[in-house]
């Protein structure tokens, strides 16, 4: 597994006026030692090419790979909004695109079907995996629910950015995993990374409620980086 730090857990820091992107970006790399980022589409100041290729050759010096655009309208808004949320990800060579689906009261079931639908035929032509967040009330609130996006969805585009600590508790992640292309982490606890040897990609360090600060992301990030490394000292 590798590790980023999402632009979302630093929200509040962001409408605040207390970090910019490119401070965020340094911040990832310097202090928290990420090997990549989530980039929030409500961060970027400008969206312009000259801006996104800054982004871009920033991360490439410091070492980061842009693992994922996070934009939650792109599966529930408007077209031009999801056009908007791919055409950064191409720009910045981000493999995923990761959003949530509408609440189950905004909008009937196959609406939200046809919206997302219409998200993976356009993802397919862009080249960029969707990766489905779930979250309470939303129509994937469950592995049942995810399974049930995943099987009526039926495209390759689709796949999960899976929040373990925000599934029900009758949920069973194991159907799941094979389909996980991105873990979004929201406990400062110490992980159970042993759940998640085997896994890949990159386990993104995330606050819902966007009110991180640097000292508790360095901690979850040593945790998680301890546990991994007790994990390859017990498989020799």
């Amino acid at each position: 597994m590798k590790f980023a730090c999402t632009s979302g857990a630093f929200a509040h820091a962001f409408d605040r006026g207390d970090l910019t992107q490119l401070e965020f970006l340094d911040l990832a790399a310097r202090e928290l030692a990420c090997d990549g980022v989530v980039l929030d589409v409500r961060h970027f100041p400008r969206t312009d090419d000259d801006y996104l290729a800054q982004v871009r050759k920033m991360a490439t010096d410091l070492g980061l790979c842009i693992a994922a655009i996070a934009a939650d309208r792109a599966f529930t808004g408007d077209a031009a909004e999801r056009h908007e949320a791919l055409r950064i990800a191409r720009a910045l060579g981000a493999p995923l695109l990761a959003g949530r689906l509408a609440a189950e009261t905004a909008c009937t079931w196959n609406e939200q079907l046809e919206r997302l639908n219409e998200a993976t035929g356009e993802a397919k032509a862009s080249n960029v995996t969707l990766a489905l967040r779930n979250a309470p009330g939303t129509f994937a609130a469950s592995t049942h629910d995810c399974k049930r996006v995943s099987k009526e969805s039926d495209s390759a585009w689709l796949r999960y950015g899976l929040d373990p600590l925000a599934l029900d508790a009758g949920s069973d992640i194991e159907g799941l995993r094979g389909k996980t292309v991105l873990i979004f982490w929201n406990d400062a606890a110490a992980p159970d990374a042993a759940a998640w040897a085997d896994f890949r990609g990159f386990v993104a360090l995330d606050r819902a409620a966007g009110d991180a600060n640097r000292e508790e992301m360095q901690r979850a990030m040593r945790g998680w980086r301890i546990a991994r490394a007790n994990l390859e000292l017990n498989r020799t």
